[in-house]
C-alpha cells in the first residue's frame, strides 16, 4: 500500500524563500560586480530558483520525515509500521509529533490496560482454582474413606452426604460462573414483564424464613402492610437479586437483628429498593471491591459461611443487564444497606 501524504507546504516555502533571495541578491551582486545587471535574467532566475528549491524542499522534508519516522517504528517495539502506512505523512513537523505522541500515549494507555487484565485474570483463574479446590477435596476425601471399606451404614450415609454437599457447592460455583459470563456477553436474555415486587420480597422472606429464624433475625417491610407496587424487569432475575441479597444479610447479620426491606419512589419512572440490616458491618477499604467475583471481607469466615463467593457479582450483572444501578453503603459495628433502583410499572 502506497504512503499517504497530508500535504503541508509551510517549511519548504519558507525555506524556499530565505534560499532564493540569499540567492538572488548574491547573483544581483555577482552582475554589478562583474556583469551588467539584467533584471529579465534576475526575475527569471529569481522564479526558477524558487520553484525549484520549493520542489527539492518539499520532497526531501516529506522524504526524511516518513524514513525518519519508519526507523522509529521499527525501532520501537510498542509501534506498528503498518499503522503508519494506514496514516497521512505531513512535513508540518509540529502536527506530526501530536500524532505520534498520541499515538504512543494511546498505546501506553493500551498496554497499562493490558497489564490490569493480565492482573485480574491470574487473580480470578486464582480464586476459580482456589474455591473449587476446597469441595473437590472434600468430595475426594469422603469418597476416598468409602472405597478403603467403611462397614458401619451410619458412618456411609455420613460421609456420602457430606459429599454430597460438596457436590452441590462445585455445582452451585459452575452454574454461578456460567451465568456471569453469559450476563457478560449478553447471551443471557431478559424477559422483561410486569410483576408486583412486595409479592415477589414476600416470597423470598417465606423462602429464608426458617434460616433467618436459626439466627432469631426478622426479615420485614419498614410498613406493617404494603399495598401492591408493581415494576418492570425479568421477574427471574431479579428474584435472584432479592434472594441473595436477603440471604446475604441473614449470613453476614448480627443475632436478634433484623433486616428491613423499604420501596421509595426515586422518580416518575424509578423505585429505589432498599435492604437495610443492622449486621456487623463491612469496612469502607472493602467497599469498591464487594461486586467483584470471589471477593470476600473475610475469606475464612465467608467460606465457613458456605457460598460460591459469586453472589454479588451476579447481582451487579442482573442490576446492570436492566439499565439500572446498585448501590452500597456500611458501617462496622451498625450495619449495612443495599439498594438498586428498578423501573416502575402500571398493572394492566
Amino acid at each position: 500500500m502506497g504512503i499517504k501524504y497530508r500535504k503541508s507546504y509551510k517549511f519548504a516555502v519558507k525555506s524556499s524563500v530565505v534560499i532564493t533571495l540569499f540567492s538572488t541578491l548574491l547573483l544581483l551582486v555577482l552582475q554589478y560586480l562583474f556583469f551588467n545587471i539584467n533584471m529579465l535574467f534576475t526575475v527569471t532566475f529569481t522564479l526558477l530558483f524558487f520553484a525549484f528549491s520549493f520542489f527539492v524542499l518539499q520532497y526531501r522534508v516529506e522524504r526524511f520525515i516518513y524514513r525518519r519516522i519508519q526507523k522509529i517504528y521499527k525501532e520501537v517495539s510498542i509501534l506498528d509500521e503498518s499503522v503508519l502506512r494506514n496514516q497521512p505523512v505531513t512535513t508540518d513537523m509540529q502536527t506530526l509529533m501530536y500524532e505520534v505522541n498520541k499515538f504512543a500515549s494511546d498505546k501506553k494507555i493500551e498496554i497499562e490496560s493490558l497489564k490490569v487484565q493480565e492482573e485480574y485474570r491470574r487473580e480470578f483463574i486464582g480464586n476459580v482454582a482456589h474455591e473449587l479446590k476446597t469441595p473437590l477435596f472434600t468430595v475426594q476425601g469422603y469418597v476416598s474413606t468409602l472405597l478403603d471399606g467403611v462397614k458401619d451404614k451410619a458412618i456411609r450415609k455420613k460421609y456420602l452426604e457430606r459429599a454430597d454437599k460438596g457436590i452441590e457447592r462445585l455445582i452451585d460455583i459452575v452454574s454461578d460462573l456460567d451465568m456471569i459470563t453469559k450476563l457478560e456477553t449478553n447471551e443471557l436474555k431478559l424477559n422483561k414483564q410486569t410483576f408486583d415486587i412486595v409479592e415477589l420480597f414476600q416470597n423470598v422472606f417465606d423462602l429464608l424464613e426458617m434460616k433467618a429464624d436459626k439466627k432469631d433475625i426478622t426479615l420485614m417491610f419498614d410498613k406493617d402492610h404494603y399495598r401492591s407496587i408493581y415494576v418492570n424487569g425479568d421477574r427471574e432475575k431479579i428474584n435472584q437479586v432479592v434472594l441473595n441479597l436477603i440471604d446475604n444479610s441473614i449470613k453476614y447479620g448480627k443475632e436478634n437483628g433484623t433486616t428491613e426491606v423499604s420501596i421509595e419512589g426515586l422518580t416518575d419512572k424509578k423505585l429505589l429498593i432498599r435492604i437495610t440490616d443492622n449486621g456487623y458491618g463491612i469496612e469502607k477499604k472493602h467497599i469498591p471491591r464487594l461486586f467483584e467475583r470471589f471477593y470476600r471481607t473475610d475469606a475464612s469466615r465467608s467460606r465457613d459461611i458456605g457460598g460460591s463467593g459469586l453472589g454479588l457479582s451476579i447481582v451487579k450483572h442482573i442490576i446492570e443487564a436492566h439499565n439500572e444501578h446498585i448501590y452500597v453503603e456500611s458501617k462496622v459495628g451498625v450495619g449495612s444497606e443495599f439498594s438498586f433502583t428498578i423501573e416502575k410499572a402500571v398493572k394492566k
